[in-house]
């Protein structure tokens, strides 16, 4: 099966964190240090993630990531105190900007002309449950594949 490694988007998202943080300290308001990981560091996070085959823990490990920031900005180790400023400044966790961004990803992979992507997208137009997500997500990446793999032999046959 495809695998993805989540660790160079969390290394990519640690880099930036910690290059605003270190630049900025604490000098700035929270809200500010915020809008800058919001708009730098998250989309590093993020970055092609919604194409990648993903499964609960490495959605958790996503979540970590950012639950960690949290914990060093307002200098607390209670999770309740974190998802609280999260809610508070309006911060969504990767998991669900992830969610958002892979229906996104399917819708765009539904209305292709490709007969075969319409089929395949069928079974991934939600992530409600990340069990069916997951196995859903799987399922377009066996398709996507496949097709490639027929598209490679009726080419090449058409060549020789």
């Amino acid at each position: 099966m495809f695998e993805c490694s989540f660790e160079a988007a969390k290394r990519s998202f640690y880099r930036t964190a910690n290059s605003i943080f270190g630049k900025i300290g604490r000098c700035t308001s929270e809200e500010t240090t915020l809008q800058l990981i919001q708009s730098k560091c998250i989309p590093a996070l993020l970055y092609g993630l919604e194409a990648c085959p993903t499964n609960k823990s490495d959605i958790r490990s996503l979540d970590f990531v950012l639950d960690r920031f949290f914990m060093k900005l307002f200098r607390t180790s209670n999770v309740a105190m974190v998802r609280q400023c999260q809610e508070l400044f309006g911060f969504q966790l990767p998991s669900i900007t992830l969610c958002k961004r892979v229906d996104k990803f399917v819708g765009k992979y539904y209305a292709s002309d490709n007969l075969l992507c319409k089929i395949c997208s069928k079974f991934c137009i939600s992530c409600v449950l990340i069990d069916i997500y997951c196995w859903c997500h799987n399922l377009c990446y066996f398709t996507v594949y496949l097709y490639c793999f027929f598209k490679f032999i009726i080419v090449s046959t058409i060549l020789w």
